[in-house]
C-alpha cells in the first residue's frame, strides 16, 4: 500500500476586531514587543511609523517577524499542542501542532488599532487517506500498520496542506 504522509498548516489572524480573549492578549503583547523591538531598526533621523515603511528602507526588519514572535511563545505553549478552534467532525479531536510561525501583517508604532499579525500553526506529520465528503481523513500514526485510528478535519478556509511526502 502507497502511503501518503501531510503536514496540515492553519493561520489565524489577530487585529484590533479579534474577539477571543487569547487573541486579545497576543495582540496586545506583540504590539508592545514590537514597539520596542522596531527601535533597533528604525533610524533616529528619519523614523518609520509602519512596518512596511520600515521594511522598505531596512531590509534586517525582516527579523521583526521573529522578535515580535516571540511575545506569543508564553500563549502558544498554554494550547499544548492543540488548537481549540478546529476540532474534528465528531468535535472530539483539535487540530494538533508542533510548531507555529508568527508574521506581522503591518503594524504602526503611533496606531495600536493598525496592528495586525498572521500566526500559522503546523500538524506533525499526519498519514494522509485522502478528501471525504469534504473532510480530510487523516490519522496521528505514521507507521505502516494494517489499522489507523483516523480523524476527519473539515476542508475549511485557513487550512491547507503544506507538505506531501510520499512513500512505496
Amino acid at each position: 500500500m502507497k502511503i501518503t504522509k501531510i503536514k496540515l498548516a492553519y493561520r489565524i489572524v489577530i487585529d484590533n476586531t479579534s474577539s477571543f480573549l487569547w487573541d486579545k492578549y497576543v495582540f496586545e503583547d506583540t504590539f508592545k514587543e514590537y514597539q520596542m523591538q522596531s527601535q533597533q531598526f528604525n533610524s533616529a533621523a528619519n523614523p518609520k511609523n509602519t512596518f512596511r515603511e520600515l521594511l522598505s528602507e531596512n531590509e534586517k526588519a525582516k527579523q521583526l517577524h521573529f522578535l515580535t514572535g516571540i511575545a506569543a511563545n508564553g500563549y502558544v505553549e498554554q494550547l499544548k499542542g492543540n488548537f481549540h478552534r478546529v476540532t474534528d467532525v465528531l468535535g472530539s479531536n483539535y487540530f494538533p501542532f508542533i510548531n507555529y510561525q508568527l508574521d506581522i501583517i503591518n503594524t504602526d508604532i503611533s496606531d495600536r488599532s493598525k496592528h495586525k499579525i498572521g500566526i500559522t500553526f503546523y500538524s506533525p506529520l499526519l498519514t494522509y487517506f485522502g478528501i471525504i465528503e469534504g473532510n480530510y481523513l487523516v490519522s496521528k500514526n505514521i507507521e505502516n500498520v494494517n489499522e489507523y485510528e483516523t480523524m476527519l478535519f473539515p476542508v475549511q478556509n485557513n487550512l491547507s496542506i503544506c507538505l506531501i511526502q510520499t512513500e512505496d
